[in-house]
């Protein structure tokens, strides 16, 4: 028996290809399509305004691998942890981050990840598979309905801070972006999105080539080599040099500006020495800084820098002028906060 095809993989173009050798008007493809994702039809029965003949073709050829919410946990302070079960078993964790000015879904690129960065819980699970594109997006819409539902307003913005590195997964990341961006997705502005990444020189310079116009994060951490070598063994191989010579790169073919992700850690990183290290790596582009509370994991070996030192940190940067935020950690008690996700919930993985 012939295996069906995963409908989802499908771009509009080849979708619209498809429906025209079987003898079906372009137009059909289209509906197909806009049923595959602004409606999120999770049955070929559910695509009522196709006629029932295309319909029993569809479900004879194709099939529709969908994401589902397997377990969801809601913060004291209103954040929201989706545990998402993928069509052959694996679980990816997303996140809903309400504040007073803006609705955030943070989400993930990878099941699990490799690069093993020291502070981060995702970094201790093998990576297990890329995402597709659609597996992306779905996170997206799953987490854009309970904005609506539960906030009562639309979501604001979206980071590809969760699990895995997303300059990993390039094609399927970029592709999901587009869709989001389409109005036959979610209609949201590349400007609404942010991609984060540790540090991989070549593909920040593939984001220039394809001239994206979605932020740029970097999560940086250190602005030494020994520091940063210490914490992400992907410094090893992209050295700060070289992602300076990236992002410039980056820079001159988006004009964007970059942000800097800086956890500030007790006794590691938290020093004005520290801070003036990040002061001289920040000539390099256009940016602004985000320093973030540290978030403890199982056995992690680092604490949260005190208050004072932060504001200390956050006070240099400033007198350098330099646009600094400082990002207070969200959901902690649910597992939920920036290094966390690592599907600690055991119901969700049987």
């Amino acid at each position: 028996m012939e295996r069906k095809i995963d409908i989802r993989k499908l771009s509009l173009d080849r979708l619209i290809a498809e429906m025209t050798s079987a003898g079906e008007k372009a137009f059909r493809g289209k509906q197909i399509y806009a049923w595959l994702t602004t409606k999120r039809a999770k049955t070929f029965a559910e695509m009522t305004n196709l006629p029932a003949a295309l319909r029993e073709m569809l479900e004879a050829r194709y099939e529709i691998r969908s994401v589902s919410i397997a377990d969801k946990q809601v913060s004291r302070d209103g954040t929201v942890k989706y545990a998402f079960r993928l069509h052959e078993g694996h679980v990816v964790e997303g996140v809903l981050i309400p504040t007073g000015s803006r609705t955030t879904a943070c989400i993930s690129s990878q099941v699990g990840c490799s690069l093993a960065c020291k502070f981060c819980a995702t970094g201790r699970l093998k990576r297990m598979k890329n995402l597709e594109a659609y597996e992306i997006y779905d996170q997206v819409a799953e987490i854009y309905r309970d904005a609506e539902l539960l906030r009562d307003k639309p979501l604001s913005n979206i980071v590809y801070m969760g699990m895995g590195e997303p300059l990993l997964n390039y094609a399927n990341m970029l592709e999901s972006t587009r869709i989001i961006a389409d109005d036959t997705g979610l209609g949201m502005s590349p400007k609404r999105i942010t991609v984060s990444t540790a540090g991989i020189a070549k593909m920040i310079r593939k984001l220039g080539d394809d001239e994206v116009r979605f932020n740029l994060a970097l999560s940086l951490h250190a602005a030494n080599d020994h520091k940063r070598n210490e914490i992400m063994a992907i410094n090893e191989t992209n050295t700060l040099e070289e992602l300076a010579e990236a992002l410039k790169y980056f820079h001159e073919k988006t004009g964007a500006r970059v942000t800097y992700e800086y956890i500030v850690f007790k006794g590691f990183n938290d020093e004005i020495e520290d801070a003036r290290e990040l002061a001289e790596f920040c000539k390099h582009v256009p940016c602004k800084v985000n320093l973030i509370e540290y978030n403890p994991i199982d056995g992690g070996e680092f604490e949260q820098a005190d208050p004072e030192k932060t504001d200390a940190f956050a006070a240099y940067l400033e007198r350098k002028n330099i646009v600094v935020n400082v990002r207070r950690s969200r959901g902690k008690d649910i597992d939920a906060a920036c290094g966390q996700l690592a599907n600690k919930n055991e119901a969700v993985q049987k």
